[in-house]
């Protein structure tokens, strides 16, 4: 009897014990369901309501990182930085900020310089970066890219600088050669060699003032707002006789080849309308802005007499090219002058670069004819390239649009008599090389 008593005191016992470890466990189980486990802050519900559709439209990289420096949330832009890897904001500076942020709760703000991912060459990539708490928990930092905002800030300061320099040399000029006309003034000869220097330099101010309001123009304005079909020809004979002064100063030949037809030299007294406007010519034409057209084939032909030796040859060749969105129309301007080295060719479609900086103040260039090139070619859809070798020449070549009005019409349009008519220019006979090395004509 007294052993049955036992065992059911035993039994109820263990009856009780086991109930109270199941009620524990159902109420430990329940508290750690309703903790927040390190999984759980990876996932957009510990964001508060509305952050994360205002983190997809921001412009900045944004980065949450949790109470772990965890990241719980990053835009595309943050990954593309390098700021996350594996998962951590990998910029210890922003981490740094982030804990102090989390710490005092004060918003930081900072400028960094990073290293560009996979460049080798060392760039440096500038940021901006804001850190300020986002609930009580969380951290929400934002990263601006400022690399290209200090490119842009670099570039005006060298165009200022620039401008400054190239002003001050003239107006310099001008304020000496007046104090020389004043002390001279008991001397007729000595006034008039005076003034005739003050008149170069009062021209070559003239142009610089000119080609700054002209890359001004080109910069801001759209060309293709007034744009319209430009005959090639056109072009061509406005640039031969920009520079037919000097050309025939320096006894040099401009030759101009337009759809196949060689044109003669403008050098000479005497003009073959032919030459210039034989059937063929006007099949090419160029969609654009006439005068800034006019303009960059100007300063091609004008910079190759300028750099060619006396007795020389200067080229203008046309032609229609087939490229996979419409066909092009190539124009190129070939001489035979002193040449560019490979550095040099580098860098001279920047503003006020000069390859023979001597032989530009005697020519009264500003270093701006290639820079306004440049930013009419690409401002048209086209581009300019260069070819050059020391001591043979160079070759610039502009690849602008054709007119889409022209293209619309086909071959065969136009009439005419003769051998060109009815069809259109063959590439075989535009096909053109670079003049060979420079050569003294008879």
């Amino acid at each position: 009897m007294d052993v049955n008593a036992a065992v059911a005191a035993a039994a109820a016992i263990a009856g009780v014990c086991t109930g109270v470890i199941a009620m524990l466990a159902f109420r430990w189980s329940e508290r750690e369901q309703k903790r927040p486990t390190r999984t759980s802050l990876h996932t957009d519900a510990v964001l508060p309501p509305g952050v994360d559709t205002v983190l997809s439209v921001l412009r900045s990289s944004a980065v949450v990182l949790d109470e772990a420096d965890s990241v719980v949330k990053a835009s595309s832009a943050a990954y593309a930085l390098g700021l996350v890897r594996g998962g951590k904001l990998a910029v210890e500076p922003m981490l740094q900020m982030a804990r102090d942020t989390r710490r005092d709760g004060e918003i930081r703000q900072v400028e960094l310089d990073l290293p560009r991912r996979g460049t080798g060459r060392g760039e440096a990539l500038a940021v901006s970066a804001r850190v300020a708490p986002l609930g009580s928990r969380l951290v929400l930092l934002l990263v601006e890219d400022l690399t290209e905002a200090r490119r842009i800030e670099a570039v005006r300061r060298d165009f200022v600088a620039n401008v400054s320099h190239e002003l001050k040399t003239p107006v310099g000029a001008l304020s000496l050669l007046s104090e020389a006309v004043m002390d001279a003034s008991e001397d007729p000869e000595a006034v008039e060699r005076f003034a005739g220097r003050m008149q170069i330099e009062a021209t070559r101010l003239t142009n610089l003032v000119q080609e700054l309001i002209d890359l001004s123009r080109v910069q801001n304005d759209d060309p293709l707002e007034d744009a319209e079909p430009v005959r090639v020809d056109e072009l061509v004979a406005e640039a031969i006789d920009r520079s037919r002064h000097q050309a025939s100063h320096k006894q040099i030949t401009l030759a101009a080849s337009i759809g196949g037809t060689a044109g003669p030299s403008p050098s000479t007294e005497d003009e073959d309308e032919g030459g210039r406007r034989e059937a063929g010519t006007a099949e090419l034409q160029i969609w654009g802005n006439r005068g800034q057209l006019a303009a960059a084939l100007g300063n091609l032909v004008e910079n190759a007499v300028n750099y060619s030796p006396s007795r020389t040859r200067v080229g203008i060749a046309a032609r229609r090219v087939t490229a996979p969105g419409g066909d092009m129309i190539e124009v190129a301007v070939t001489d035979q002058g002193i040449g560019i080295s490979d550095k040099d060719k580098e860098r001279i479609f920047e503003r006020f670069y000069r390859v023979d900086p001597a032989r530009s103040r005697a020519t009264g260039g500003t270093g701006l004819g290639l820079a306004i090139v440049k930013h009419v070619a690409a401002s048209h859809g086209g581009e300019v390239t260069v070819w050059s070798s020391e001591g043979q020449g160079s070759t610039f070549t502009l690849r602008l649009p054709e007119a889409a009005a022209h293209r619309d019409r086909g071959p065969g349009h136009g009439g005419g008599t003769g051998a060109g008519a009815g069809t259109a220019p063959t590439d075989e006979t535009t096909t053109y090389e670079p003049i060979p090395a420079p050569e003294v004509l008879p």
